[in-house]
């Protein structure tokens, strides 16, 4: 690593990266009421706007998983950032729902590889006992994202019309693609260990301790994705929450998640991912019941947003710190590269299956809601025990890898034979 450069700066990079990526993402949910009034699109199909950036990304991944670990990570993260500035800039120009679909499937064709390359280069240098921690660091841009990011765009679309907070995004992404190939060192390490011994991309996902992680991860997407692209519509036009006061709800929920993430990464390094999962599952359930199934005459909706994405920002945590145990150093672009593209598939799905299930209303309510929830409730029941197993895999493999490692160190030195030193 640079003379200089400590762990906790790279990090403090990884996670800057991390949030103009999470922003340009996130930032196009809350703000689908406005360009949909401008462009004509019914509240209904927002979801595909999602579902776009979702699948691009992940086709991107599978591109990816063949090639990013042949490449310097400091190299390749200068690349799909210079993409993804492109992406978020041409989203300004849409027109139609035709021209923004086409700008986020651009976008999401470089976002989802900055993201496999952020994890992995966290991957990289923090050791397995701080990666908890580090991961919950780094994934707290989501957290910094709700709170700054979002409403700030949302203040900027109220000043200056929808376009602008694609323009900024843009302008702050470039600025910081630079930074990134300044500051970072070249991150290469992964290449020798390559060149030592690799495994295909289809040996790497015939394992099972790559299955299992890849099918906890749909599952979580799937989930989270049938309900994210239509919060903004549904907290407004369901919940009648004003759309002035749309910024409150992610600076609280944002604050929220910061740290519970924080703590959600400790949890995951002490009791074990599988229980903390357990745990998040648990307030995730009765959240989601809560909000989208049973919400009442007079729900609370700050209240029920700040929940909603405390229980999703703890449950991502112990996800992505488990499955960032499971490839070897030189397999690790590859893997985060298929997770990537089980992620996105998985957005896509989720929010594909609620455009499907959804109905627009007169006044712009969206019926069908809680239908799309009982399916987000069965794909999230499923996910601790997924974990538990992957849990049981990776600790099982890494304390043969230990005894192995203690055998060799401490077996005997044998001299050479006469003929084998001749």
């Amino acid at each position: 690593m640079r003379q200089g450069l400590t762990e906790r700066r790279l990090l403090l990079v990884i996670g800057a990266i991390q949030f103009v990526n999470v922003l340009d993402f996130m930032m196009v949910m809350p703000l689908g009421p406005d360009f949909a009034r401008a462009l004509g699109i019914p509240n209904a199909k927002l979801g595909l706007v999602g579902a776009s950036y979702t699948a691009a990304a992940a086709l991107t991944g599978i591109v990816g998983a063949l090639v990013l670990d042949r490449f310097d990570r400091r190299k390749a993260l200068g690349v799909v950032l210079a993409g993804l500035v492109v992406g978020t800039a041409a989203g300004a120009f849409a027109t139609s729902l035709e021209s923004m679909l086409a700008a986020r499937l651009l976008a999401g064709a470089f976002g989802g590889p900055a993201t496999s390359l952020s994890l992995a280069v966290v991957s990289d240098v923090v050791p397995p006992e701080r990666r908890g921690r580090a991961m919950g660091a780094v994934m707290g841009a989501f957290a910094l994202a709700s709170v700054l990011g979002v409403p700030a765009g949302l203040e900027l679309a109220r000043i200056g019309g929808w376009r602008l907070p694609f323009f900024a995004v843009a302008a702050l992404g470039a600025g910081l693609a630079a930074t990134a190939v300044a500051v970072l060192p070249p991150l290469r390490l992964h290449l020798g260990a390559r060149s030592r011994t690799s495994s295909s991309p289809g040996e790497l996902l015939r394992r099972p301790t790559v299955a299992l992680a890849l099918a906890a991860t749909a599952a979580v997407m799937t989930a989270q994705f049938a309900l994210v692209p239509n919060i903004a519509a549904y907290w407004q036009f369901n919940l009648g929450y004003p759309r002035e006061r749309l910024g409150l709800l992610f600076i609280a929920g944002g604050v929220v998640s910061f740290a519970v993430m924080r703590i959600a990464g400790r949890l995951a390094d002490r009791a074990g991912a599988a229980v903390t999962m357990a745990g998040g599952t648990a307030l995730y359930v009765g959240v989601v019941l809560a909000a989208f199934v049973f919400p009442g005459r007079a729900p609370q909706a700050l209240a029920l947003f700040v929940a909603f994405m405390a229980a999703s920002s703890f449950r991502m945590v112990p996800m992505q710190a488990l499955t960032s145990r499971v490839p070897a150093p030189e397999e690790r672009a590859r893997f985060m590269s298929a997770q990537s593209v089980v992620q996105h598939l998985g957005s896509a799905t989720g929010a594909l299956l609620a455009s499907s299930m959804l109905q627009q209303l007169p006044g712009g309510r969206l019926a069908g809601m809680d239908r799309v929830a009982w399916l987000a409730l069965a794909l999230a029941a499923i996910v601790p025990g997924l974990l538990w197993l992957l849990e049981l895999r990776v600790r099982g493999r890494d304390a043969g890898a230990e005894e192995l490692s203690a055998d060799r160190r401490h077996a005997p030195v044998t001299a050479p034979s006469s003929q084998a030193a001749r």
